[in-house]
């Protein structure tokens, strides 16, 4: 018998985009078993989920529970559906082809992974890849050279397009709450590689989502830089998510760079406003500080 996917998605006001991705899951060649579809918009999309020809559990959440909150409640309705597989979707990402989930399920049994991932580009522009990989101490954002690199092992980018099978979820958790966003991401990943579970990125497959070049500041070329969001909101979860993960999994390297690499930034464009945002909301990471929803003042 077939494997049997549920896929876990999560929408925030993008009702556009919920049609859109439900047509192409729903045109996969590998069908799906079922789709839980979250949605903490501020109007909901029931009736798009209604009208997709799709098995869809439309699941309305009255709280922003944030990335890691929301793909949790759709994890685990995907989990409740008794499929094998979960697949994971935001609103904004969709299968480049129709044989998206068919080749990542392939890829899985022979290699015998638990967790497989695509590589993520850009929308419209299919030759550069969305969030870059470091290699050789140089960053990439060059498709054909991933490409090239074949299975990229124990790496890859969550939570878009994340194949996993549903006992992994049973031995690592679910995507951490308390980090609400930028983070819960990167958590799931150190855990999976601390749980020995094989999992990797398959360069053969690929989805389109929206890029973060914009985010990416070079302090030393290519070989030191440092991530800075374009809003005060995202900023806040980002450092004090990156700064509690920095200590939760003793990562010193990342301790080293970004105790040079934010003040080196922050300081040649002489803001000193930032670099202070920056300390005070990585240094209440490190402390286990202010998780959850922050305060409004935080911003």
């Amino acid at each position: 018998m077939p494997d049997t996917v549920a896929a876990a998605a999560l929408t925030f006001d993008r009702p556009a985009d919920v049609q859109k991705l439900l047509a192409a899951l729903a045109d996969q060649t590998h069908t799906l078993h079922s789709i839980s579809l979250v949605d903490a918009g501020t109007a909901d999309v029931a009736e798009i989920a209604g009208d997709s020809p799709a098995n869809v559990t439309y699941i309305r959440s009255l709280a922003n529970l944030g990335g890691a909150g929301g793909f949790s409640l759709a994890i685990l309705s995907a989990m409740a559906s008794g499929a094998e597989w979960v697949w994971i979707m935001d609103d904004d990402a969709f299968p480049e082809d129709v044989s998206c989930l068919e080749k990542l399920l392939a890829a899985a049994n022979e290699q015998g992974l638990d967790v497989v991932l695509p590589l993520v580009v850009a929308p419209g522009e299919p030759d550069k890849l969305s969030f870059p990989f470091r290699f050789d101490g140089h960053l990439t954002h060059d498709r054909a050279e991933i490409e090239q690199r074949g299975f990229l092992k124990d790496t890859g980018h969550f939570f878009n397009g994340a194949l996993i099978r549903t006992r992994v979820f049973h031995e690592v958790g679910l995507p951490d709450i308390r980090l609400f966003i930028r983070g819960d991401e990167v958590d799931f990943m150190l855990r999976l590689r601390a749980a020995k579970i094989p999992f990797g990125t398959l360069t053969t497959v690929a989805l389109t989502h929206p890029a973060g070049w914009g985010e990416v500041q070079h302090v030393l070329g290519d070989r030191l830089h440092v991530l800075v969001p374009e809003t005060a909101f995202k900023r806040f979860y980002f450092y004090r998510n990156r700064g509690y993960l920095t200590r939760k999994h003793r990562r010193i390297r990342s301790l080293v760079a970004d105790t040079v690499g934010y003040p080196a930034y922050f300081l040649r464009r002489g803001d000193l406003r930032g670099l202070a945002k920056w300390a005070s909301t990585y240094s209440a990471g490190l402390r286990g500080k202010k998780f959850g929803p922050p305060a409004e003042q935080e911003f």
